[in-house]
């Protein structure tokens, strides 16, 4: 896509115009309930990058942005509300950080032109920018993360996973039941046999499914879980002496949350994931200058580099990055939310641009367009050492599985768009 001034005509032109009110990121965050847990270090790492932007650089484009916070204590009607009474603020994107919340906000967003971004979670065929015109999750979504696991599994076979036995043991929940489709899918492709182990929400009680899990003696197991199901799950599966080197979580499942209460016996532990992790990276000296030493720090300071306050700031930069790319395609800085809804559908990051950020190496290199909102759908693996306390990158972001994932994103978008009535909004 042509942008139709550079940067130097946005920022001459920016220099010219009168102070212009703040960009607003709305944060639908749940730093209580039972998920808080989870929910707190995301909305710190959201709320202190865009802090470090206004203070190191003067806001996006010489506008300060501002983070409204609403809770939702990972309620859906609570987060429905939240929207209702920020959307009038000129709030630019929404991040609901909730699978049922995204699922009420999509009609609602699309009718009011306001950009949604749900990044590894939500509903997997929004990647389809033709039906989902308002919907994005790049740069990876559940669909992604099963293909993921087994792409990694393939490369730890030789490439041959014939006669192997996977189960996927998942929160009981439309969430949990996300990659079922897929892993039957890559099961007929790859000749392994696929075994579901559900888990009821909480997911406090699982002493059946992993006394089933010892009898079935799979040869891994994958884990779509959330909250204290994740934690559960580990122990249980130390209990039973399962090999935690062959048990892999989704991106949900793989935070310091999940493992530090098994203690050493949850080393080993694998963990998927579509962005860097830890602390080494030079974005968070800036971090710690202009946001935590300044005392404008989101929460205590003490969640920096961990997992979810990483996924955070990764978010949030995407949000910036988008908000730049709008900037430059409208030639005007103080951008409208439908503005930043066509910066989001261009948006191109790079290995050269993250490495400007501050953040090299951090998360694959993707391209966002009209017809697909969900980037390139590379995965890493993460794996915890429980003596260091810390979270490894232990592979490349790699492809996940197109033929398989293509025609899944297909099937489920075009069945939407018949029960809405949506017509191609790429045409």
């Amino acid at each position: 896509m042509k942008y139709k001034l550079g940067t130097a005509a946005v920022a001459a032109m920016m220099a010219a115009s009168p102070v212009m009110a703040d960009l607003v990121f709305p944060s639908l965050s749940y730093r209580t309930g039972p998920y808080a847990a989870g929910g707190i270090p995301f909305a710190d790492g959201y709320a202190d990058y865009f802090t470090m932007l206004n203070a190191r650089d003067g806001g996006i484009g010489g506008v300060m942005t501002k983070v409204i916070e609403c809770e939702t204590g990972y309620n859906t009607e609570k987060g429905v509300e939240c929207y209702e009474s920020t959307k009038g603020e000129g709030s630019l994107v929404y991040q609901p950080l909730s699978t049922g919340i995204t699922y009420q906000l999509i009609p609602k967003t699309t009718a009011d032109n306001i950009p949604m971004h749900t990044m590894g979670y939500g509903r997997t065929s929004a990647a389809n920018g033709d039906v989902f015109s308002h919907t994005f999750n790049y740069p990876a979504n559940y669909w992604n993360g099963a293909s993921g696991a087994i792409n990694y599994l393939l490369g730890e076979n030789g490439g041959d996973l014939k006669g192997k036995k996977i189960a996927l043991v998942y929160h009981n929940s439309a969430y949990g039941k996300e990659p079922i489709r897929t892993l039957q899918e890559l099961s007929k492709k790859h000749g392994f046999e696929f075994k579901e182990v559900p888990v009821d929400h909480p997911g406090q009680e699982q002493k059946s499914q992993w006394l089933q899990i010892r009898r079935d003696k799979p040869d891994y197991v994958i884990m779509y879980g959330w909250g204290v199901m994740n934690q559960v799950a580990v122990q249980e599966a130390a209990n039973i002496r399962f090999p935690m080197e062959n048990f892999i979580g989704i991106w949900w499942s793989g935070s310091e949350n999940d493992v530090l209460a098994a203690g050493d016996a949850a080393n080993g532990y694998k963990a998927l994931t579509f962005h860097g992790v830890g602390s080494d990276f030079p974005v968070f000296d800036d971090i710690k200058t202009h946001v935590v030493d300044a005392g404008n720090a989101a929460g205590a300071g003490d969640q920096i580099g961990t997992v979810l306050y990483n996924r955070g700031l990764y978010a949030a930069m995407l949000a910036a990055e988008a908000v730049k790319t709008a900037q430059e395609i409208h030639g005007v800085a103080d951008i409208t939310p439908a503005q930043m809804r066509d910066g989001m559908e261009a948006l191109s990051i790079t290995e050269e641009k993250m490495a400007a950020l501050g953040l090299p190496n951090f998360g694959p290199s993707f391209d966002v367009s009209c017809a697909n909102h969900g980037g390139d759908g590379f995965v890493g693996v993460t794996q915890w050492d429980a003596s260091a306390k810390s979270w490894s990158l232990i592979s490349d972001f790699a492809a996940s599985d197109s033929d398989v994932i293509g025609p899944l994103i297909t099937e489920d978008s075009a069945a939407y768009a018949a029960e809405n009535n949506i017509e191609s909004s790429c045409n």
